[in-house]
């Protein structure tokens, strides 16, 4: 469907032409007329299918079409994080350029001055993060019974945060009689009774529920924990990359593998959630225009951003569940371009492959960087030859039996014909 079938306001449509949009996605195909109409949605997607627009450009139509109820604020954006808010707003600065639709950021981190002119000089449309908003209208700079319509953005992250029980008290703010929209990638018990709860008769949009864009490759890259750096080192001299984006587990972890990739010669920036707003910022910035080759994160950037160029993502370390998995590799292949996801695996992390192979619904391919030194010797497999390094990981916390009696216990790899040998470690 193209956007111009949609029922668009002719400033909106021209913006639409002007950032280059021509066919709609799937979930803005299936949101964006019962959200013309002001109905209440729950709409869930993957990661890279272009939600952001399936609600922005609603909220502008229902601006520029309908009569204010009040001055003040018309429309809330909600979302978990002050990277996810500073997309949207430039979503809504885009597709509204040709109009006069004022909007405004609200998060923490950053002065509360500059928030509360812009909050308080007149603006139509707030994207804000929960704690900042809160404190705001705490404070009186910001007055939402005038907001026509809702939306929470990445519900189920704003649940991992800890944020629901203040979007309830924010959505308690805004007028019973409201267009309300919530997107989630998944559903646990206390989103779904958040939106039985404030949400009216909502039309369901279900897009690529629990399975990535299948626009990415998967390939997995077995390694000793020990070697990790240095085969990430190789893989990156080896392989034709645009921006690569890097994940550790750990805020330490990406500040130590930032440097050292760094001095390897990579024009490197690191995101976690220990850096300043202003640091954060011009990490992204400079990823976005190619400034900098690669951006090593924690999880923080998993979820939301949309940097086009990604076309790499390589999880240095293992994401702890699935949903992290798919959150994390959905930063590249977005928008039908093609991408590919690597991640490095020890023998420890066999039961999280499983897992992910489920959802994806097929073994993942293994990538051996040939003339690599692992650093230990190969498994042998039942036809003689090798594939796969030896693994050594400690059993001090498992009960000794004869499985762990200081005998060496062969574990298939569960990803594709890959065996990984399994070695009791010295206690003393």
């Amino acid at each position: 469907m193209k956007f111009s079938s949609f029922p668009l306001d002719d400033r909106l449509q021209r913006a639409v032409a002007a950032v280059g949009y021509s066919k709609a996605t799937p979930v803005q195909e299936a949101a964006i007329p019962p959200a013309l109409e002001g109905r209440d949605l729950i709409g869930t997607a993957q990661t890279g299918t272009g939600k952001t627009a399936a609600f922005v450009l609603p909220i502008l139509q229902s601006l520029l079409t309908t009569p204010a109820r009040r001055k003040g604020v018309r429309a809330l954006i909600v979302t978990p994080t002050r990277e996810l808010a500073e997309q949207i707003h430039e979503a809504v600065r885009e597709l509204g350029r040709f109009t006069k639709i004022r909007s405004a950021t609200v998060y923490g981190g950053v002065g509360f001055e500059p928030q509360t002119r812009a909050l308080r000089n007149g603006t139509e449309i707030i994207i804000a993060c929960p704690g900042r908003l809160l404190d705001h209208l705490g404070r009186g700079n910001a007055d939402l019974r005038g907001a026509e319509i809702v939306v929470l953005d990445e519900a189920d992250r704003m649940l991992d945060m800890g944020f629901l029980p203040d979007v309830r008290r924010i959505v308690s703010q805004t007028p019973r009689e409201r267009q309300t929209m919530l997107f989630s990638a998944t559903f646990a018990p206390e989103l779904s009774r958040l939106a039985a709860d404030i949400l009216r008769h909502p039309q369901r949009i279900e897009i690529g529920v629990s399975a990535p864009a299948d626009t990415v490759e998967h390939t997995l890259c077995p390694v000793d924990q020990r070697e990790k750096t240095a085969l990430l080192l190789r893989l990156l001299e080896e392989t034709d990359t645009g921006s690569v984006l890097v994940f550790t587990r750990t805020k330490h972890r990406a500040d130590r593998l930032a440097a050292q990739v760094k001095r390897s010669g990579y024009r490197t920036a690191v995101l976690h959630s220990n850096r300043t707003q202003n640091q954060r910022q011009q990490a992204l910035d400079g990823f976005r225009s190619g400034r900098y080759e690669l951006l090593v994160a924690t999880d923080i950037a998993a979820r939301g951003l949309d940097i086009a160029t990604v076309s790499h993502v390589i999880n240095y370390d293992m994401p702890g569940t699935v949903d992290d998995y798919i959150h994390r590799i959905g930063r590249t292949g977005r928008a039908e371009r093609r991408g590919e996801a690597l991640t490095l695996v020890t023998a420890d992390d066999c039961a999280t492959v499983r897992d992910i192979e489920r959802v994806l619904g097929g073994a993942i391919g293994v990538r051996r960087v040939e003339g690599f030194d692992y650093g230990m010797p190969t498994v042998p497999i039942a036809n003689g030859a090798s594939r796969g390094p030896r693994t050594p990981t400690s059993y001090r916390s498992r009960p000794k039996g004869p499985s762990y009696g200081g005998r060496k216990s062969n574990r298939r790899h569960p990803a594709a014909g890959l065996q990984l040998a399994r070695t009791p470690m010295a206690t003393g």
